[in-house]
């Protein structure tokens, strides 16, 4: 095996490329009780107001109803409507006592139409008739996904005492709900048809105007005010941000677009290692020159802007002949912070032989005449 005498560590800082959207900053003041902003990816708090405070979040709680539905019950299964969801008032798709629908309709009517009789009718058939069964099934699942902020009294969400979460918790729900391809693909419906001959219309406005978005629920009760957790994809990374209480319609989805975008302004993406660029140079032997170690592959990686990157080189000061063109010599890892974000190794720029028995005695030959030489002087 090669022997790579003592390697040699540098570092560097790398600036970003220039931001791209939103400059940091240019968020208006939002009107909301509540507010939260996180990457998706590595759940870095982007920015936030009263993120746990608990307050009604409407519904938004049919995320939950759905993620306990889909543990217990397949999509296929056909539910008999049971004259308590069709009582259920507001926003309904009016279904009616002892009809037939699958569990895959009533669940796209609960998150596309925010349908409050879809979301009982869901209850009623996975808790067997017993309400009270299922919103305990819905906070033991809160519980279990460390949703400390988060009580549910009903499955659809309308007001009721006790009835609360997060604007963090809304996020962390959302995103996990976000992680069943079912419902990732529900959430971005505008329009679907369902049994019964029904079209289902979204609530979510943002799907027509925002673009990118992935969805993901809204929520609106005389108590719980305007509200949505949304979720939308720019180069290289995914924002959520949740507003909870906002005064209108038209304030919720302004400040949440804003809010949006401004969570992907603060994201760029750079070429953190690129192999033109010699990273380190290593000795060889026998006068036989350095050798320049270039990146194998390129590192593109998303960062915040604004915020330095750190290179760490480790690569080897001198090497043994013969060296291959290719050959990996040493490593180049990309650090934000104390977060390593990706790594390449360095290889040989070009080729270089070992000389042969005669060239060797010639190179000691001349070493040892001009020590010799150095001594006389």
């Amino acid at each position: 095996m090669r022997r790579l005498l003592p390697a040699l560590a540098a570092a560097l800082v790398v600036a970003p490329a220039a931001q791209a959207g939103p400059q940091p900053g240019s968020v208006g003041p939002i009107e909301a009780r509540a507010y939260y902003v996180e990457n998706a990816a590595t759940g870095e708090v982007l920015a936030a107001r009263n993120p746990d405070a608990r307050v009604p979040i409407a519904s938004i709680t049919k995320l939950m109803t759905v993620l306990v539905t889909l543990e217990h019950a397949k999509l296929s299964d056909v539910v008999t409507v049971p004259p308590g969801a069709a009582v259920v008032g507001e926003s309904t798709i009016h279904v009616r006592a002892g009809e037939r629908l699958t569990v895959r309709d009533l669940i796209r009517a609960a998150l596309i139409q925010s349908a409050n009789d879809a979301a009982y009718a869901l209850a009623l058939h996975v808790g067997r008739g017993d309400l009270g069964r299922f919103v305990a099934m819905m906070n033991a699942k809160a519980a279990g996904l460390g949703l400390r902020d988060t009580h549910f009294v009903r499955p659809d969400g309308l007001d009721a005492p006790g009835h609360v979460s997060s604007a963090r918790d809304v996020t962390r729900l959302a995103w996990i709900a976000m992680r069943n391809p079912f419902v990732r693909a529900t959430v971005r419906e505008q329009t679907a048809t369902i049994g019964g001959g029904r079209t289902l219309h979204t609530w979510n406005d943002l799907l027509s105007t925002f673009p990118h978005l992935l969805g993901v629920k809204t929520g609106h009760t005389n108590g719980a005010g305007w509200s949505e957790v949304a979720a939308a994809r720019g180069r290289g990374t995914t924002v959520y941000a949740t507003i909870l209480g906002s005064p209108s319609r038209a304030r919720r989805n302004d400040d949440l677009a804003s809010l949006l975008a401004w969570g992907l302004g603060q994201y760029t993406v750079v070429s953190a290692v690129a192999p033109p660029l010699v990273y380190a140079t290593a000795h060889t032997q026998y006068g036989r020159g350095d050798v320049r170690l270039v990146a194998s592959r390129p590192l593109l990686s998303v960062v915040r802007v604004n915020r330095p990157l750190t290179e760490r080189v480790v690569a080897a000061r001198v090497v043994a002949l013969p060296v291959r063109k290719g050959e990996r010599l040493g490593e180049v890892r990309v650090y934000a912070g104390r977060r390593l974000i990706g790594s390449r190794p360095l290889v040989a720029e070009r080729s270089i032989a070992k000389p042969g028995a005669a060239g060797r005695v010639r190179w000691y030959a001349t070493r040892t005449a001009e020590h010799v030489w150095g001594w006389v002087r």
